[in-house]
């Protein structure tokens, strides 16, 4: 069964919502003699990582009999909702920053800290647009007029969009031209509806085929190391699945399906 997606402000409410029924439930049944293999868990993870999380988790589902909810956003947003009270047990952090922060103000068990995974950048084109893009100087051609990243404020791969745009000295000449998503999300539906003709991002969206786009992967030496962290939240209710469902994430099963949605290993592995 694949794990329950919850985002946005609506997903939001319904997440805390679920949440207090599960955890009502769960003070109900008591936890002697439960079965360490089952149970509930909330992860919350960034948008960019959205379909390998939601392979991940069903996956996992499938090997324990767990149930597993998910809550995506942007990093600084996960962040935010997790100091206010977002009662979840996993946090996949597309921002190594947001994580460290979490750490320093005791949000996170410590020992449960590790690198999830590296993202890769790609350089899309709207097939409604009739445009198949090889590469970033292309992004100058007067047929495309607009070009969308995420807020490289707020967005890893945003950030990584900038850096590998100035690295190819194209940023101040397509600055006129650029639209900005809020997260992945929104990037890949500006792209996906043809509203713009070309865009920087998350290889995790576009890798399958599904999206409809065009796609090439950007040089990663163009940009610094998109790395993703993981970690077990310290307001947990079921501290041994959370463990391990971060253990798996990293084990071979988990790795595989990085490797399926073009993730890279952390760096030290």
């Amino acid at each position: 069964m694949k794990g329950l997606v919850l985002s946005g402000a609506k997903g939001w409410l319904a997440f805390c919502a679920l949440a207090a029924v599960l955890m009502t439930a769960a003070c109900g049944s008591g936890e002697g003699g439960s079965n360490p293999s089952s149970g509930e868990l909330l992860i919350a993870a960034g948008f960019g990582l959205k379909p390998a999380v939601e392979e991940q988790a069903a996956a996992f589902e499938e090997e324990t009999g767990a149930k597993v909810t998910l809550n995506f956003a942007v990093s600084r947003a996960l962040l935010q909702q997790i100091e206010g009270g977002l009662p979840a047990d996993v946090f996949i952090a597309p921002e190594p920053r947001d994580m460290e922060e979490a750490r320093r103000k005791g949000l996170i068990i410590a020992d449960t800290l590790e690198d999830w995974a590296v993202g890769r950048l790609a350089l899309a084109s709207s097939a409604k647009a009739g445009l198949a893009l090889k590469e970033l100087e292309q992004l100058t051609r007067p047929e495309v007029k607009q070009v969308v990243i995420a807020n490289p404020e707020t967005a890893a791969y945003g950030r990584a969009a900038e850096e590998a745009l100035r690295s190819a000295g194209l940023w101040e000449q397509l600055r006129p031209k650029l639209v900005y998503g809020e997260n992945m999300g929104q990037v890949m539906q500006y792209l996906q509806s043809g509203n713009v003709e070309a865009g920087l991002v998350a290889l995790s969206m576009v890798i399958d085929g599904t999206a409809g786009l065009t796609y090439v992967v950007v040089n990663e030496s163009l940009h610094q190391p998109i790395r993703h962290t993981v970690a077990v939240l310290k307001d947990t209710r079921n501290e041994e699945l959370a463990r391990r469902f971060v253990a798996f994430t990293r084990g071979p099963r988990g790795k595989a399906i990085l490797e399926k949605y073009g993730f890279a290993p952390p760096r030290e592995e």
